[in-house]
């Protein structure tokens, strides 16, 4: 799956003021049309972290291998402040572990928010609909969003609501019952504390399972709304909920929204970031 930043998922209009100064970034992310359109930033802009080559090198030990992936984002791509220089581990273990480890530090203070954006059908790829998964995420809480998909800046308790996976659920369930899908970031803030699962996933036919851990406050859950044929590895085709994202994050707009955990990286701080996939047969 690829890297997405600088910041993942969504800023609104593509604009935010830090340290008095306004910062504009490539919209790339539009809904509506004519005077209703509204244009936003989404996963790093027109030429986020995904579609960039990023310095490779293999490594390997006893129990595990891995890629360093090495990149500097230069001051002023796509709008952005500060010469960002990160590193990113992809490394499989021998527990059935896929983990995603993020370092970064910049010179100017700049919103940092990097995450690894894969799909998944644990059924197959191109097996078909996602509804029969079972879902549990460890998120007592969950991101109103606009028409736009922006977060409103409330942050709404799931309980009695179609957003409730505090209880493992098929993610058919209450699908029907949520406009346009599930495209919602759902908050976990104990997770920001230190590494703890956020996310469990079962595919009963299969049964395959993924366990999800991370360091991040919430998650992104993206039921493939937006998938309309797309053709994948070995002929496979994904059409409309024929995979889904588990992308564990800041809050969206955090750098526009106070009352959201910060999302700001300054020079001479470390940002780390880790997720571990573990994943298991029943």
């Amino acid at each position: 799956g690829a890297i997405v930043g600088r910041f993942a998922n969504r800023i609104s209009r593509g604009k935010f003021t830090l340290d008095g100064k306004e910062y504009s970034l490539a919209c790339n992310d539009s809904y509506g049309a004519g005077e209703d359109e509204v244009k936003n930033h989404l996963h790093g802009g027109d030429r986020g972290y995904d579609k960039i080559v990023w310095q490779a090198e293999v490594f390997e030990d006893d129990n595990s291998a891995g890629v360093k992936f090495t990149y500097l984002s230069p001051d002023g791509e796509e709008g952005y402040p500060g010469n960002l220089d990160i590193t990113a581990l992809y490394i499989l273990n021998d527990d059935n572990e896929l983990i995603f480890d993020y370092r970064a530090k910049t010179d100017k203070a700049t919103p940092v928010n990097l995450t690894n954006h894969s799909y998944w059908n644990l059924a197959g790829a191109g097996s078909g609909s996602i509804r029969d998964h079972e879902l549990m995420l460890n998120c007592p809480g969950y991101l109103p969003i606009d028409a736009s998909l922006m977060p409103t800046g409330e942050v709404k308790d799931v309980a009695g609501t179609a957003m409730d996976f505090t209880r493992a659920k098929k993610i058919g369930k209450d699908l029907d019952n949520v406009p346009g899908g599930y495209d919602h970031c759902f908050t976990s803030p104990g997770c920001a504390l230190k590494i703890n699962l956020i996310a469990r996933v079962y595919e009963p036919e299969s049964g395959r399972g993924m366990d999800i851990f991370t360091t991040k406050p919430a998650v992104q859950f993206y039921g493939g709304n937006f998938l309309d044929g797309l053709k994948g590895a070995g002929g496979a085709v994904f059409d409309k909920h024929g995979a889904f994202c588990l992308e564990t994050e800041h809050y969206p707009d955090a750098v526009n929204q106070p009352s959201f955990p910060s999302c700001i990286l300054r020079p001479g701080e470390i940002y780390h970031h880790r997720t571990v996939h573990r994943f298991f047969i029943c």
